[in-house]
């Protein structure tokens, strides 16, 4: 195992033990042991840690075993931000674009974004985007209006807006969600 690896896989482990109530009867070898079994998975785990998504276990299938890892940052992954929603929106801008998109950057690095629902479970494990806001997933009937979807944290519960697709601002990114 690569120096890097090990390293990775520490600092999840303290992360998980540090937080037992997103994944309450998963025990961490059975994790250790996915994740060593599968090295594009830590590939990913290691994108989403270096741009600030601190990833952690937030489910496990019972019938498959797979285990869901998100970003659980307490705002949107400081590495991922001032971020158009998708490739359309982004080459929708006149001015001023900013450097990448949500959708595709997730697609780089391995990710899917949560979609509402997803989003919404996340909250209930305990408030994220309380000063930020994360794109999320948007059904393609809404995107074909020429929106998307954002959540955040405000005034005690969660919200999810709509907002045009080519917009990006400094305080909104993305969070991401991998199977393992």
């Amino acid at each position: 195992m690569k120096p890097a690896d090990a390293q990775l896989l520490q600092t999840l482990q303290q992360r998980f033990e540090q937080h037992g109530h997103r994944h309450a009867g998963i025990a961490w070898a059975d994790v250790q042991a996915r994740l060593q079994a599968r090295p594009a998975a830590l590939r990913t785990l290691a994108a989403m840690e270096a741009t600030g998504g601190e990833p952690d276990v937030i489910a496990q299938d019972a019938a498959s075993g797979m285990l869901t890892f998100c970003d659980c940052a307490a705002e949107s992954p400081s590495g991922r931000r001032s971020l158009c929603y998708d490739l359309q929106g982004l080459q929708a801008r006149k001015e001023h674009r900013p450097a990448h998109s949500a959708v595709e950057m997730a697609a780089e690095m391995g990710l899917t974004l949560l979609t509402e629902a997803q989003y919404l479970a996340l909250q209930a494990l305990g408030p994220v985007d309380t000063k930020t806001s994360s794109w999320l997933l948007t059904p393609p009937a809404l995107r074909a209006q020429g929106g998307a979807l954002f959540g955040d944290h405000r005034y005690g519960r969660s919200f999810v807006y709509h907002n045009g697709a080519q917009s990006y601002y400094a305080v909104r990114g993305f969070r991401g969600l991998l199977s393992v």
